[in-house]
């Protein structure tokens, strides 16, 4: 469905740093190698069951017109059955030569052709999509944001969640008293080394609490340092 796009790319920092040349998008439609006055992509699943598939020719026709064999760019596949998407992995496409996504629909995709054309299998979450379009744009913003020069704040991103294997800490701003909530006093202390300690504090508690599953500081994965 190339029309998704470039959809919310298209806006906010993501649009205005492709329209600055910080990174673009080519779109291909595997249509354009159906099968057949009506452009067929898809088939009945052999052995039966319900819904249909995507051809594996239709689909490797669509990639190997597009993607020369030396390509370095990675292929993911948008899928619920695949590993799930991280930050560490949005560092380490953004530091890359650009990514190859590939937006599944209908039951799924013929699995011979994830196995010859390399695809690897990439989730954002354990739930399933009418088509693999919002996930691409769910990866897609979680790279572009970190490409030098999309950002305003040089190094901001650093303390956001999942980046040192933490959730991030709580954030507060004026007015001082709202509700008869008010700002903790060691934020307005002007003493930043101890402002420092109590976030690392809040961090580690909030992930304790509500992800405990996550590697925190101490087994965080290193981070590595465009085009799509």
């Amino acid at each position: 469905m190339p029309d998704m796009f470039p959809g919310p790319l298209g806006m906010s920092l993501a649009g205005e740093a492709l329209r600055r040349g910080l990174w673009h998008l080519a779109l291909k439609d595997i249509r354009d190698h159906g099968i057949g006055r009506h452009r067929a992509v898809d088939d009945t699943p052999a052995g039966g069951g319900p819904g249909m598939v995507i051809r594996a020719d239709v689909l490797a026709a669509a990639l190997d017109s597009s993607i020369a064999p030396e390509d370095p760019r990675p292929r993911l596949l948008m899928s619920p059955r695949g590993r799930r998407f991280t930050q560490a992995e949005a560092r380490r496409l953004a530091a890359g030569p650009g990514v190859i996504l590939v937006c599944g629909r209908f039951e799924g995709i013929d699995e011979r052709v994830i196995e010859a054309r390399g695809l690897e299998e990439v989730s954002i979450g354990d739930y399933v999509l009418s088509g693999g379009e919002p996930a691409a744009q769910v990866v897609l913003d979680a790279v572009i944001r970190l490409i030098p020069g999309v950002m305003g704040g040089a190094g901001s991103d650093l303390e956001e969640s999942h980046e040192q294997g933490l959730l991030e800490y709580p954030h507060y701003t004026r007015p001082r008293a709202w509700e008869g909530r008010t700002i903790p006093e060691i934020l307005l202390s002007g003493n930043h080394a101890e402002i420092a300690r109590w976030r690392r504090a809040e961090a580690e508690r909030i992930t304790r609490e509500r992800r405990p599953d996550l590697p925190g500081p101490d087994r965080a994965a290193k981070k590595p340092g465009r085009d799509a």
